[in-house]
């Protein structure tokens, strides 16, 4: 998932930095979808941004929910991890600033992201918005996720969403569990899920010098993605400290300061090992 970052495109702002809740309550949608007699519909938003290359294919609009499961020793964008670091807001705000760039986005061969955080620690609220991008304002949709709360996620939230971005950060069990503090089982379970619905995946796989980018490790991963038969792309994502100063400004130690980035010869090497097993690697 990709930190929001660069400015703003025209005629679509961001809001300015949202303000922490007061509680760990806000998130919890409070109706589910298409009720009778619907309430708003609420989550925990951390913020949103327009977003070119890293979120899926074209110019998107990304939506960042707070809140998520895992706590990966890399995560560049440490303060979405607390729900409590979003703003209680609604379906309709954000479906409302989507629909400020609905004709920018189609130009672009965009659409719309839920990123995190971990978007399935908000289920209701991820559905909604999904169902609402896709069939108020006619975008193509994709989730950001690590699918460990895969069982979380029904059907009809997925019948919404045309791409699933899967983080697979590890095919070695210990490493994996050392790098989120969660078994790698409920990924790999909700990606033969996604294969049975014959839904689009992209996984995402970061490459961390002396951690990740063992090739029996990268050789796992590739195996594994090329026998779902519905990966149409990897990303091999370099490993960067582009979030450092957020760990250093929660009061938590940033435990791969000194590991170095991947060279280029280091990434071509793991998408050389994706491609092998048939996969389009970048």
């Amino acid at each position: 998932m990709a930190a929001p970052s660069g400015p703003a495109l025209p005629h679509c702002p961001p809001p300015a930095p949202a303000p922490a809740l007061p509680d760990g309550t806000a998130g919890r949608a409070v109706t589910p979808a298409g009720a009778a007699t619907r309430r708003p519909i609420t989550g925990a938003v951390h913020s949103w941004d327009l977003s070119t290359g890293v979120d899926g294919p074209g110019t998107r609009f990304v939506t960042f929910l707070a809140g998520c499961p895992l706590d990966c020793l890399y995560c560049h964008n440490p303060d979405t991890r607390r729900m409590g670091n979003g703003r209680r807001t609604t379906a309709d705000e954000v479906v409302g600033e989507a629909s400020k760039c609905t004709a920018f986005i189609r130009a672009a061969g965009g659409g719309a992201t839920i990123s995190g955080g971990e978007p399935l620690l908000q289920p209701v609220f991820a559905g909604e918005l999904f169902h609402r991008f896709k069939h108020e304002l006619g975008l193509h949709t994709a989730l950001d996720t690590s699918g460990y709360l895969g069982p979380r996620t029904s059907d009809s939230l997925l019948a919404d969403v045309d791409l699933v971005l899967l983080d697979i950060k590890s095919w070695d069990r210990a490493l994996y569990r050392r790098l989120t503090g969660r078994p790698l089982e409920p990924t790999l379970d909700f990606a033969r899920r996604l294969a049975d619905l014959g839904k689009d995946v992209w996984v995402r796989f970061v490459l961390v010098p002396g951690l990740t980018d063992p090739a029996d490790n990268v050789d796992g991963v590739a195996a594994f993605a090329a026998s779902l038969g519905n990966v149409s792309r990897v990303d091999v994502l370099p490993f960067h400290k582009l979030g450092a100063a957020k760990w250093a400004a929660l009061g938590r130690e940033f435990t791969l300061a000194d590991t170095p980035a991947p060279t280029p010869g280091q990434i071509e090497a793991a998408r050389a090992r994706f491609t092998a097993h048939g996969l389009p690697a970048v």
